[in-house]
């Protein structure tokens, strides 16, 4: 159980460098697509660096005028 809370923490932290180099915490969050996209790229891990580039789109509907 150990060595796996290791591994995950290990593979979450990779994935922090991961979108740290891709300068994903650079200006404000500020939509919703901007935040998934950093959190799926943090989960994303290592495949990160064999090629997954995870981009997320999402539209949030605006309100009645």
């Amino acid at each position: 159980m150990r060595i796996g809370s290791v591994l995950v923490v290990l593979w979450l932290v990779i994935g922090a460098i991961a979108a740290g180099q891709r300068h994903y915490y650079s200006g404000s969050v500020d939509n919703c697509a901007k935040a998934s996209t950093i959190i799926v790229t943090i989960i994303a891990g290592p495949l990160n660096y064999i090629g997954v580039n995870p981009k997320i789109q999402c539209h949030t509907p605006q309100p009645s005028k």
